[in-house]
């Protein structure tokens, strides 16, 4: 006898802005019928968050978290939604330490700059792009890691690198990797629905060898970086 399929595993996207890593998620997983996962609902800190009108335009619930640094309203918001993935696609707050904690493993961030580098508390939007180019970095691009207790610091999961092109702007190349940001993020969160991405007790994140599937044909001019393989591990 047949086992039935899993349900899609439900995501749960918080969002300060735009939405348009949102739309990349929503595009990926709900459009397209994903039988992985869905995104099941969308919160901002932001009433007027462009997200929450992307959310509602997809048929997602879309809620303001009235107090983002109360762990426990939020991890009720979560939990009233069964959530089993967390997703940060620009979203400007610190979660509180005991949300990163219960959903450990289970709740990841994109970040527009190839983490250790430009990131941290303030870094985001232009500043992290500014910041790049002040340095005189040749490449930048995005990561996707783990979230804990402090800003930018979990595990990378996966990095999409772009070249800095002389006489870049700020903005050119936020362009750049705003198309990065695009293909990976939902890949990662692909992967980690589909129990391929692991992030061990000490911290470490390793992906599956068979998720690099998920990666191939990236956008002109991304070049796609994963984590070690589980066999790979130091």
């Amino acid at each position: 006898m047949t086992e039935p399929a899993s349900p899609p595993r439900r995501i749960a996207v918080l969002a300060s802005g735009g939405g348009s890593n949102l739309a990349a998620l929503l595009s990926y997983f709900n459009a397209a019928e994903s039988p992985v996962a869905r995104v099941c609902v969308v919160m901002s800190d932001r009433p007027d968050a462009g997200a929450l009108g992307r959310a509602s335009a997809a048929g997602v619930p879309a809620e303001v978290i009235g107090d983002p640094g109360d762990a426990r309203s939020l991890d009720e918001a979560l939990r009233r939604h069964d959530v089993d993935i967390v997703v940060l696609a620009g979203y400007l707050r610190l979660v509180p330490a005991a949300v990163a904690a219960h959903y450990a493993g289970r709740i990841v961030n994109v970040h527009p700059a190839l983490l250790p580098r430009h990131g941290g508390r303030g870094m985001h939007g232009a500043r992290v792009h500014r910041a790049v180019l002040a340095a005189g970095d040749t490449a930048s691009g995005a990561t996707v890691h783990f979230v804990d207790a402090e800003y930018d610091r979990g595990a990378a999961i996966v990095r999409a690198r772009v070249p800095v092109l002389a006489g870049d702007t700020a903005e050119a190349l936020a362009g750049r990797v705003l198309v990065g940001e695009h293909f990976v993020l939902p890949r990662a969160v692909h992967a980690l629905a589909a129990g391929l991405v692991r992030l061990h007790a000490d911290g470490a994140a390793t992906v599956d060898l068979s998720a690099a599937a998920l990666f191939d044909h990236p956008p002109a001019g991304v070049q796609v970086e994963l984590a070690p393989a589980p066999a790979h591990r130091d």
